[in-house]
């Protein structure tokens, strides 16, 4: 498979409809033949705008092209967990949360068959200003874009690297490997209005049937409500009207009763959009000197928020790759370098896909016995507070990203769920839905074993019928 060269890249962006950026504010360029960067970036989202910024500030020249320059309009990507806060204040961007009206974030609260507990995040160790953060998602591009900007090395120009980033719709993707995307289920979202949520600064998952929900502020005066609908279950239409009718019969008995009448008078609004939530593995980019990272790369479910604070995680990563490579026409020796990324950042992704598949699993109903017992089992184990609710929300936070640390709370979980079966006493029925639990196939926890397919990944770049054009391409942004 043949990388793509940056001037036909360059050239096939354009008639694409792609616009050339370097001030977000006017979307002005300056003659061309002024400024002969090192890499081009195309996507300017969360990721492409923080790496440009990243990559800029190291001294390295930038060029981004994205598609429209306009203030993006998403019902995702709007809670960043304080460890993507974290890793914001790694890159120097953590100014871009601020005034967009942006709320903090400094927990959950989840909730039950009328039932309800509040699971703060450790905080205690970090400065005041480390918290999540909810916001418009656009908002916080448009202030990333801005700081991206104001360095004077990121403009446009035709580049020999390339850096492509066009999300979890990605074009590019395909010809640079073949990805399976699994949908999982799609979000329906919603803006409550002047609405005060239960836990002021908290985010509100809401464990229902068939799926959770959540609620959470992005602003000042609203509220964002996310539905899930289970990808096994027909969505329900939009234009017919059906969709509100579902919101109303279905999902509005389960609304903490504080919130019932500000959710109704938002389906009432009308404004009501859909986005499907995706999975994809990360796999190994097989072209010589080629990357893909954010959503382009890997996805999970949205349920945790881990898209951003992984984006942001890989760029830390990647940025300290690149540092101590001063030269990226060398093909080989950047493809080198770049294998190491992979590796590097497996701790942090195995334990951010973990948590946003195993929690959406045991968060969702299911007619299957054993699925019940596991959904009862990880609501009732969170309400017991103390190290048995931090443990988790540290690794929900991004605060604590060691996977041992996830499997020992997961075990625990399990282990809880086991024994609440077996109390006061076994009984033929009960020892049946412990057998039921251990065997169900959908809750067993991954292995830590990794999973990186170092293999094909030597033979793509040992593939002599690979061409090996001068090209830095990676595909990003969430």
């Amino acid at each position: 498979m043949e990388s793509p060269h940056p001037r036909k890249l360059y050239h096939k962006l354009k008639q694409s409809g792609y616009q050339i950026w370097s001030d977000p504010k006017n979307g002005e360029s300056g003659p061309e033949e002024e400024f002969d960067p090192d890499i081009i970036i195309v996507g300017a989202g969360v990721a492409g705008a923080a790496l440009a910024y990243t990559l800029g500030k190291d001294g390295r020249r930038v060029r981004v092209i994205e598609r429209d320059l306009s203030e993006p309009d998403r019902i995702v990507g709007e809670v960043l967990q304080p460890g993507g806060y974290l890793k914001l204040l790694e890159l120097g961007l953590q100014d871009c949360v601020e005034n967009i009206d942006a709320q903090r974030m400094i927990g959950y609260a989840i909730f039950k068959d009328g039932k309800r507990a509040k699971l703060p995040y450790p905080l205690e160790k970090f400065n005041s200003d480390v918290a999540g953060r909810g916001f418009h998602n656009g908002r916080f591009v448009q202030k990333m874009r801005e700081k991206a900007a104001t360095l004077p090395n990121i403009k446009p120009k035709l580049a020999k690297s390339c850096i492509a980033c066009d999300g979890c719709f990605s074009n590019l993707r395909r010809s640079l490997c073949n990805p399976k995307v699994d949908v999982l289920s799609s979000s329906v979202g919603l803006i409550l209005e002047h609405c005060k949520l239960p836990f002021p600064n908290h985010g509100h998952a809401i464990l229902a049937d068939p799926s959770p929900f959540l609620f959470y502020s992005i602003s000042s005066t609203e509220t964002r409500c996310l539905v899930d609908i289970p990808a096994g279950q027909k969505l329900p239409s939009l234009a017919n009207g059906d969709m509100a009718k579902y919101l109303k019969r279905v999902v509005a008995p389960q609304v903490p009763p504080e919130l019932h009448d500000a959710f109704i008078s938002a389906v009432d609004r009308g404004n009501i959009r859909t986005m499907r939530n995706g999975s994809m593995p990360a796999t190994p980019c097989p072209k010589p000197g080629a990357l893909m990272i954010g959503d382009a790369f890997n996805m999970r479910h949205a349920l945790t928020g881990g898209g951003m604070m992984m984006a942001l995680s890989d760029i830390v990563v990647l940025q300290n790759i690149l540092r101590n490579l001063r030269d990226l026409k060398d093909t080989d020796l950047l493809s080198k370098h770049l294998e190491s990324f992979y590796t590097l950042r497996k701790p942090v992704a195995f334990t951010i896909n973990t948590m946003a598949g195993a929690l959406y699993k045991v968060s969702s109903a299911s007619a299957d016995q054993a699925r019940k017992e596991m959904h009862e089992a990880v609501f009732d184990y969170l309400s017991i507070g103390g190290v048995f609710a931090k443990g988790p929300v540290s690794l929900l936070s991004g605060l604590n990203l060691r996977p041992m640390s996830l499997l020992l709370h997961f075990s625990a979980a399990g282990i809880y769920g086991v024994g609440r079966l077996l109390i006061p006493f076994p009984t033929p029925k009960r020892l049946w839905s412990v057998v039921r639990l251990i065997s169900n196939h959908d809750i067993k926890l991954p292995s830590l074993r990794p999973t990186l397919a170092d293999t094909s990944f030597s033979r793509a770049h040992q593939d002599k019928s690979v061409e090996r054009v001068h090209v830095f391409l990676l595909e990003i942004s969430v």
